[in-house]
């Protein structure tokens, strides 16, 4: 295969490995829907995704009754069919093992496409079965090439035990050492499904398992800690509160990732997942960073003014009200005076619900002291994966504008095989245009591009890149 290219002039720039952290692959469905039929399911053959649940009925509907359903506007038009030589280079492993010269890319992690949709579908049997068929499929497929391409298997996550099943499955019994774990759980709201069951598809609830779950979830982190897989985490925000047009997957696309990656870190960590699982880092992909530094901004303002000694600031039993009267007699003039003779309380404030004791430490499970305790148990867990195209990636290494002067922990992801990547040959070095316009350094863009990668799969499990074309130089990461 032809080795120039622009994203291989940039690596031969670059003293360090590429690691791609968020490649993609295409699933050939005829080779795909044998392993489907052998789980049991047997689709349509007219018409074997939507008869799976896995297409909306959007193109089938007329516009009316788009518009009756509300039914989402979801992904169209979606590889680069133009292009064929990428659109096979996503569908072929072995064409992309053969291109990774080419693409300025030394290892990548391959994450599917349909397997994003599989984790979520509603019906248990075709979820099980189609997420264990898509693992059985690329185990095989990505077979001998593993020396520079690790798929992930898909594990669903409706139940801690069908987590855990699949996890045993995928990394025991198949040999997956990445897994990507879906992001959530859709629940129906139990009163609504009890009294009126024909629209309880309509009252949902999104579990982000680390708070309010009605399943404890503690296993399935513990599981992944026994089996030393990092979690990765690539859910689709579309179709939740404002991004359900009917009429523009661009409107609900924006910013749908980093959506669903936001709702997942903030449940973890105020359930206190990082607390109890020091040893797990956690991936919330193609999102970019930026949510990742507001939340992090957002965590420590809320905790320095709510945490369990401050939020008795704001405790209506501390308010002075001979002190309000006085102040009140003096500047409430005559309509907020007679107002205040009726009953003489100091205002809303005062009438706010009593908590009991128990229930005024948000915190709790986090059992943070501190804001470097608060640090200690975000910024080294969580990753953030950026596309090249993001230039707000800048943010995650500016210590200028994070608190505390820490860096995030941000992972190239290349999104190779997918419609925002029109040619492959270009990714990387659009990645690297943040440096030549003085937005990273070279030592940043090494961290970017390869350690912050390393470090996310080798923290839990030190052998990943055993037999790898990047052994030795992740190895020297921790000499």
């Amino acid at each position: 295969m032809a080795t120039d290219s622009p994203s291989a002039r940039v690596r031969a720039r670059l003293a360090h490995p590429v690691i791609d952290a968020d490649g993609h692959t295409v699933e050939f469905w005829p080779a795909l829907a044998a392993y489907v039929r052998e789980e049991g399911l047997r689709p349509d053959p007219d018409r074997p995704l939507s008869s799976l649940g896995v297409l909306p009925a959007w193109g089938r509907l007329t516009p009316s009754e788009r518009a009756e359903r509300r039914c989402v506007r979801t992904p169209w038009w979606a590889f680069p069919a133009k292009n064929t030589l990428d659109l096979a280079t996503a569908t072929l492993p072995a064409l992309l093992h053969a291109r990774l010269d080419e693409l300025g890319i030394d290892f990548a992690v391959a994450y599917p496409s349909l397997g994003l949709v599989f984790l979520h579908l509603p019906d248990d049997e075709a979820r099980r079965a189609t997420c264990r068929a898509l693992n059985r499929y690329h185990a095989d497929v990505f077979r001998d090439l593993r020396d520079r391409l690790e798929p992930v298997a898909v594990i669903p996550m409706q139940t801690p035990a069908e987590a855990i099943e699949e996890l045993e499955h995928a990394v025991r019994g198949l040999g997956f050492k990445a897994v990507l774990l879906g992001g959530y759980a859709v629940r129906t709201v139990p009163s609504v499904a009890r009294a009126a069951p024909t629209v309880a598809d309509h009252a949902t609830w999104l579990d982000a398992f680390g708070l309010d779950s009605p399943f404890d979830y503690d296993p399935v982190w513990a599981k992944c800690a026994e089996l030393g897989v990092s979690v990765a985490a690539h859910s689709v925000g579309m179709g939740w509160g404002s991004r359900r047009s009917i009429s523009s997957y661009v409107y609900n696309h924006i910013g749908n990732f980093a959506a669903a990656g936001e709702m997942l870190a903030r449940s973890l960590f105020l359930g206190g997942v990082t607390r109890r699982f020091p040893s797990l880092r956690f991936a919330f992909l193609e999102g970019g960073v930026a949510w990742g530094r507001t939340l992090y901004g957002d965590l420590i303002s809320h905790w320095e003014k709510r945490n369990r000694d401050a939020v008795q600031l704001y405790n209506p039993v501390h308010v002075d009200r001979a002190l309000f009267g006085r102040l009140l007699e003096q500047y409430g003039g005559e309509l907020l005076k007679r107002a205040a003779a009726s009953g003489g309380s100091p205002g809303v404030a005062a009438e706010a619900p009593v908590e009991d004791a128990g229930a005024t430490d948000d915190f709790a499970a986090c059992e943070i002291g501190s804001v470097e305790d608060l640090r200690n148990l975000f910024v080294p867990r969580f990753f953030f994966g950026c596309e090249a195209d993001d230039p707000l990636t800048a943010l995650a290494f500016d210590r200028r504008l994070c608190p505390g002067g820490v860096r995030l922990n941000a992972l190239f992801g290349s999104d190779i095989g997918h419609w925002d990547v029109p040619d492959a040959r270009e990714v990387l070095a659009e990645a690297f245009a943040l440096v030549d316009r003085g937005l990273l350094s070279r030592e940043d863009f090494r961290d970017f591009s390869f350690a912050n990668a390393a470090r996310f799969y080798l923290e839990t499990n030190p052998d990943f890149f055993r037999g790898t074309r990047v052994e030795d130089a992740t190895r020297a990461l921790f000499q």
